[in-house]
């Protein structure tokens, strides 16, 4: 007979679970007891043989509680939890033997492959459950889901742990026949399993204290994607600039543009996977914050001894150094303008605002005692490339200036998550050249027309830098 709700409830709570019939037999058993019982008294108290019946009976009930002793210690056993009504105890914690080593391996549990994956599915009841059923049937883990809803279905975005001899392939194809649509795959790794609030909070953390960092959470928050920031007018001055974009941005499938905070466009593209409104609305919010925030980089800065015994100050540079920057440039040599600009040397200061801004990369300044500044170094945000560039007064050539600002670029590059990074110059700039080498990075060279591309591979972590005998850091007041 089944159960009623209210029993399997009580059961469940550990309450035990009262029947009357139960009752009623109970009772019957104890009245039979008694009756039992006065039959023996009478009978060993007015029989012939009284005295030898009780002795017999004394003996096999000691016999009984004997053999009953050996039988429980020998086969150790739980009371069975039916009869009691109380919580069955987990499977870890119930009496009697277990045989933990013939438990089934979970094939899960050994080495693993993480994936991201998305896909589209109908926006009807059952769709996802499907998905999930299928994923499980190639005993795929699903760590984190986050949905994308679309206005004709849905876009599940999935973290998954897979085992490790199961191929990307094997997973979309059971997604395919369990409805997915479009599907993307590709490695993840222990940082995706943060989940998407902490990801966009520690994104929108870095763009406040660092306008240059918008570009980069952009690329973290959307994956694989290029980034180009245009700006309202060409760097030389000719020319008309990128077609204006309404404030709330555009969205147009694998491609966004948004108006950026200096009156330029932010284009991103994704060209292998759509964007999603979510996303865009992601994206949007974060580059709000950097427009409200406004103009902004870090003021710490080091002061470095140069093995001749001088101390310069390396520091970040943004716009306000424009007018410090174009001093140096009046006395540097028209050679040295040239190998660092590759064109006319009057053109050198319509650069510098382009340069300067964080919305394009990082600058570097190097000051000496008096304040003055006589080196620049720039690391610049080229779509999915990254360029590095130097420029030293002459006077402050060949003291290791140059190399230190380079290792110290590179090092941003690195924790930007920069696969390489390259420099332009001419095959005469030694002192380029050779800080290049100095990286003790795999190195590739292109040679066209007079024109030196080295691009530097970021495999191995840089040493410290060999030019400086000490370095004090401080932050700005």
């Amino acid at each position: 007979m089944t159960r009623k709700v209210s029993d399997v409830t009580r059961t469940k709570n550990g309450r035990p679970v009262h029947h009357w019939r139960r009752d009623v037999v109970e009772l019957a058993a104890l009245f039979t007891a008694v009756a039992v019982a006065d039959a023996v008294a009478n009978l060993v108290g007015h029989g012939p043989d009284g005295p030898e019946l009780l002795l017999v009976s004394a003996m096999v009930l000691v016999a009984t509680a004997g053999f009953h002793t050996w039988w429980s210690r020998r086969h150790g056993h739980a009371p069975p939890t039916g009869d009691t009504g109380a919580r069955p105890l987990p499977s870890e914690q119930q009496a009697g033997p277990s045989d933990r080593g013939s438990a089934t391996p979970d094939p899960v549990a050994g080495e693993s492959t993480l994936w991201r994956m998305r896909t589209t599915v109908k926006d009807e009841p059952g769709s996802l459950a499907a998905l999930c059923t299928a994923l499980a049937g190639q005993r795929v883990d699903i760590l984190s889901l986050q949905t994308h809803p679309l206005a004709d279905g849905t876009v599940d975005e999935f973290l998954l742990r897979a085992p490790g001899d199961l191929a990307g392939s094997d997973i979309t194809r059971a997604v395919a026949l369990a409805g997915g649509s479009d599907t993307w795959i590709e490695r993840a790794d222990a940082h995706d399993l943060v989940d998407a609030p902490t990801r966009m909070l520690g994104l929108a953390a870095r763009t406040a204290l660092d306008a240059a960092e918008l570009p980069l959470a952009l690329r973290q928050l959307l994956g694989r994607c290029t980034i180009r920031s245009l700006p309202a007018k060409p760097v030389a001055g000719s020319g008309s600039g990128p077609e204006a974009v309404p404030a709330e941005g555009v969205l147009e499938d694998t491609v966004m543009r948004l108006r950026a905070p200096e009156g330029g466009v932010i284009t991103v593209e994704r060209p292998y996977l759509p964007f999603t409104p979510t996303e865009f609305a992601r994206v949007r919010a974060l580059v709000e914050l950097d427009a409200r925030l406004g103009p902004r980089v870090p003021r710490s800065h080091d002061v470095l001894t140069l093995p001749e015994g001088s101390d310069i100050t390396v520091r970040r540079a943004d716009v306000d150094d424009l007018e410090a920057a174009k001093a140096m440039h009046e006395r540097c040599s028209p050679r040295t303008l040239g190998m660092r600009y590759h064109g006319p040397i009057g053109d050198a200061d319509r650069y510098l605002n382009h340069l300067l801004s964080p919305r394009f990369g990082r600058t570097l300044a190097v000051q000496n005692a008096s304040g003055r500044v006589v080196g620049l170094g720039h690391l610049l945000w080229d779509g999915d490339e990254t360029e590095v560039a130097l420029l030293i007064e002459d006077a402050w050539q060949r003291r290791g200036i140059g190399s230190e600002l380079l290792r110290r670029l590179v090092g941003m590059a690195v924790e930007a998550g920069c696969e390489s990074v390259y420099a332009v110059t001419q095959s005469s700039n030694t002192g380029m050249v050779a800080a290049m080498r100095g990286l003790g990075l795999p190195l590739d060279y292109q040679i066209e027309e007079g024109t030196l591309v080295i691009t530097a591979r970021l495999e191995t972590p840089l040493g410290a830098s060999e030019g400086t005998v000490g370095v004090t850091r401080a932050e700005a007041p």
